[in-house]
């Protein structure tokens, strides 16, 4: 440390050098002004460091900030400076040094203490309701220690504070037409539109089954969390908004009738609107004029822990791997809290998704929501969305009233899953034929998302199981080949979608649509102009007996035309779940010589809400490599099908008036897709040929199927 007389030489001296530390003075001393009169009139003189001497001083510092005067006399002399020069640069140096790290830590200590802020009001929510860690129930207080005496004191302090909050936070839920704060929100946030979604290269989803507790590294990056939200005003509504919504969903997935009324079919039940209306207060403002609502409710046990569930419900990645059919892309806008102690108890999340539903007649929904965790009981967890449109004035063509899911720990190592879907949309863009299976809940319900959410929880099982199946493979060749056929039914979804590449729709008539994009350097597809056509028509068999039609390989010769040189035969089955029709297979033409040519690569996947058959052409030695245990993600595929929806239309013939056909509500809506790659060099032009083409390979595959099927 340098002495006092350097220091005060300091504060004489600190105001002639430059702020960069490379600006100097070239003065006498306090000795020199005394031997001269002539000398002290003289003017001083600023001399600026040549860019060679403030690297070498700089390199200097970083290997000793604090230099004797040995040390800078040597220094001096090497760069034709005076030592006092090369002193004060030191000292300046320093101090500049110090400034910058007094800013870093002010930074982190905010940060900090704005954390600590929300985990104190979430702690506070967490005090109204105590629970025993033992049993889950009602907690009887005794005597409280000191610590949680002086908890309790700071809480009380931030009482007040906290109702006005509340407050102000109702009045924004309920008053859509007070948009000067939003405003100053929106711009503190920076969250407007859905703008942050059109950069596929930020949205896509990992294709890498990361809900799995071997997890490997994402394929596709999502975007990264922006601590954008740094106004404490508006954390605060997002929470109070956040702890409302999921007081809601834990009453919701509570109490029975007269609040939810049980469908004939399956464990499904729907909510009673009057009911609720006269149960629950608006969370989110009254429903628009023209939206209509679904709202439905289902309970299923599933092979997961709950840690590990909401593990995956609160990673993005994790969540739209789980979901490949429900979510088109989806990302994490803001991390407002991380949760209590490193758990995810009290995350909340503000989020932004795109869910959507396998045909062109059903534009996908857009949705910003919260997202917030809590633990309810010692073994039982909450997760609840609610839609934070309303806050920032946004048009919207769907609005998520408080849905979510409570995991309830079983003993053997399942959990029970209580899911609620409550929504309220924009009936007026959505096709006639897809509006009565929408208006039932069967697309988009609670009991959707649990059957999803089973099916991918059986195949981790199976996948992982040393136990031999009809396949005959090992565990490492089973993940090969579910990890390339995951990633192939993803770009089968996006192509109905239209939700992660850019396309560009060449035709669109009421039912059918023409698109072309092109693929430069994309792991995984072929590069050069793609094509794709998907068409939604109406059909009239029920959907288990069109399943089972276009599953049979028998049948393949009349829609498939590489199968009508020869039939196709199966050459591996994996199953992927107890269901009916839930496999992933590999055929093989009986014409094709064994080890050449091209296979076809097949899954299939049914529930209560549909069904899907997604195959895919891949050459055999790609095919080989994968099957015995290779890296798939380098195999190129382009992915068509069948995507399959019951119509769900009432039984009547007045309902039924308009539809492209007749028949009751046993009936099938068959979307058909197909992909061609039209010319391997993504410079070319698009030709009205190939346009005709796909039209007629769509028109060929459809008269197909109905002349098999009669």
């Amino acid at each position: 440390m340098e002495n006092i007389r350097e220091m005060g030489l300091i504060g004489e001296t600190y105001e002639l050098e430059s702020r960069s530390g490379s600006d100097n003075i070239e003065a006498g001393s306090g000795d020199d002004h005394n031997t001269s009169e002539t000398k002290s009139s003289k003017r001083k003189k600023y001399h600026r460091h040549t860019t060679f001497q403030i690297q070498e001083l700089e390199s200097s510092f970083k290997d000793n900030p604090h230099p004797d005067e040995k040390a800078r006399l040597e220094l001096g002399k090497r760069l034709a400076l005076e030592g006092k020069q090369v002193k004060f640069w030191f000292q300046n140096r320093r101090t500049q040094m110090k400034t910058q790290l007094e800013r870093h830590e002010n930074s982190i200590l905010k940060q900090e203490n704005e954390k600590l802020r929300i985990e104190n009001m979430t702690m506070k929510e967490a005090m109204r309701n105590p629970t025993c860690e033992t049993c889950g129930s009602q907690a009887i207080l005794g005597e409280v220690p000191i610590e949680h005496h002086h908890l309790m004191i700071e809480n009380a302090r931030l009482k007040d504070e906290l109702s006005r909050l509340g407050i102000l936070a109702s009045k924004f839920l309920t008053r859509s037409n007070n948009g000067s704060n939003l405003e100053l929100a929106v711009g503190r946030n920076e969250f407007s539109g859905f703008n942050s979604m059109d950069n596929p290269s930020t949205m896509m989803p990992s294709l890498g089954l990361d809900f799995f507790s071997d997890r490997v590294s994402n394929s596709f990056p999502v975007m990264p969390p922006q601590m954008s939200v740094d106004a404490p005003f508006d954390k605060s509504v997002f929470l109070e908004l956040a702890l409302a919504a999921t007081d809601e969903l834990i009453k919701l997935a509570q109490v029975d009738s007269p609040l939810w009324v049980r469908n004939l079919e399956g464990n499904r039940e729907s909510l009673n609107l009057e009911e609720y209306a006269k149960t629950f207060p608006p969370c989110i403002g009254v429903k628009p004029a023209h939206f209509v609502t679904e709202a439905t409710r289902a309970s299923e046990n599933v092979m997961i822990n709950s840690t590990e569930l909401i593990e995956t419900l609160m990673d993005v990645n994790q969540w739209t791997e789980m979901f490949p059919w429900n979510i088109g892309r989806a990302s994490i806008v803001d991390v407002i809290s991380p949760g209590i102690s490193g758990s995810r108890n009290g995350a909340l999340q503000l989020m932004q998704a795109e869910f959507q539903i396998l045909s062109p007649l059903v534009p996908p929904r857009q949705v910003k929501f919260v997202r917030f965790c809590k633990q309810h009981k010692e073994d039982t967890w909450a997760v609840v969305d609610v839609s934070v449109d309303t806050l920032f004035q946004l048009p919207v063509n769907c609005r998520r009233l408080p849905s979510g899911c409570i995991v309830q720990d079983m003993p053997n190592g399942c959990s029970k899953v209580t899911w609620v879907e409550h929504t309220e949309y924009d009936e007026s863009n959505i096709h006639q034929l897809y509006q009565p299976i929408l208006r039932s809940g069967t697309a988009f319900g609670a009991q959707k998302w649990v059957a999803d959410l089973r099916k991918q929880c059986e195949l981790f099982s199976v996948m992982m199981s040393s136990v031999s199946d009809n396949s005959g493979l090992p565990p490492s060749s089973k993940k090969s080949m579910v990890k390339l056929a995951q990633r192939m039914t993803r770009n089968f979804c996006s192509v109905i979608c239209s939700t992660v590449h850019k396309w560009e729709v060449v035709q669109s008539s009421e039912n059918t649509r023409i698109m072309v994009r092109k693929s430069m350097g994309n792991s995984g597809e072929p590069s050069g102009i793609i094509l794709s056509a998907t068409t939604t028509v109406w059909m009239p068999v029920s959907p288990r007996h069109l399943l089972e039609f276009l599953q049979n390989v028998n049948n393949r010769a009349h829609w498939d035309g590489l199968s009508r040189d020869g039939p196709m035969q199966p050459m591996l089955c994996i199953p992927k779940s107890q269901d009916f029709g839930n496999t992933i297979s590999l055929l093989r033409s009986t014409t094709m010589p064994a080890g050449n040519g091209m296979l076809i690569l097949q899954e299939t996947c049914s529930d209560e809400s549909g069904s899907m058959i997604v195959h895919a052409g891949v050459e055999a030695a790609y095919m080989n490599a994968v099957v015995g245990g290779g890296d798939p993600s380098g195999v190129a595929i382009l992915p068509s099908g069948f995507a399959i929806a019951p119509d769900c239309f009432p039984d009547s013939g007045e309902a039924n008036e308009g539809r492209l056909g007749g028949g009751g509500g046993s009936e099938s809506l068959l979307t058909v897709v197909f992909q061609m790659l039209v010319s391997n060099t993504p410079a070319a032009q698009l030709t009205i040929e190939s346009v005709e083409t796909v039209k007629s390979l769509i028109a060929r595959t459809l008269q197909g199927i109905k002349n098999g099927l009669q």
